[in-house]
């Protein structure tokens, strides 16, 4: 299997001399294509930051960290380039769904392509196929506020697999729904791990979450075990 992350003595500290907190330490991790990685630890552990390093989203961090091959935390990196990286290569999922409200569900889903200049027409196969996955067929022309918790979350997730990323980095994807919701978001992951090859790197702090995976990296001490 090839390497899609790498992360190499990352180090990453927020505030200054007295009152600096040095939140991850010489961390190392790699994630392998096509697997599932959940990322655990305690509250304040780093969990987060290191998604977000690891997204190009926070770049102020010493070490290095390579995605797909590129190396996003070369400061000869173009603004432009992470952009494109982000656009081609990566699909984020956060805790809270970013769904645009006077936009319905397919709108919501073409919306990062489109803006990029994308036309509705070449995307179409792609919703369609992405639609069934995620089992919005329905529901496309549905506003978001008819939407249940776990539907909002399905269209965060359809959006992120449009355009066919490499990798899934999702945040406490769950941490707004239900058991029974949960669950089932739990299982599309699975789904479009095992049936669409989408590498995914979750943040969770629930065990039951984090066994829909292949693989559980905890993080402890700034450090990266597992």
């Amino acid at each position: 299997m090839n390497q899609v992350i790498e992360a190499n003595n990352v180090t990453k500290i927020f505030g200054k001399n007295e009152i600096s907190n040095r939140v991850l330490d010489n961390c190392c991790m790699t994630v392998q294509k096509g697997e599932f990685v959940s990322l655990m630890g305690a509250s304040g552990s780093g969990k987060s930051t290191l998604l977000y390093l690891i997204g190009g989203l926070d770049r102020d961090f010493d070490g290095s960290i390579r995605v797909c091959g590129d190396d996003i935390s070369s400061s000869g990196m173009k603004d432009r380039k992470l952009s494109d990286i982000r656009l081609n290569k990566m699909g984020f999922i956060f805790q809270f769904y970013n769904l645009v409200q006077n936009l319905n569900v397919e709108d919501n889903i073409l919306l990062p392509l489109t803006v990029k200049g994308k036309s509705r027409a070449s995307l179409e196969n792609d919703l369609v196929d992405i639609l069934a996955t995620t089992g919005l067929t329905e529901k496309r022309k549905a506003m978001p506020t008819s939407l249940s918790g776990g539907q909002q979350q399905r269209v965060a997730i359809a959006r992120a697999m449009l355009g066919n990323p490499e990798i899934i980095l999702a945040d406490e994807p769950t941490g707004n729904l239900d058991a029974k919701s949960t669950g089932e978001i739990m299982e599309l992951f699975r789904k479009v791990n095992q049936e669409k090859g989408i590498t995914i790197l979750q943040v969770t702090h629930s065990d039951k979450c984090a066994g829909y995976g292949t693989r559980t990296v905890r993080l402890e001490n700034g450090k990266a075990v597992g």
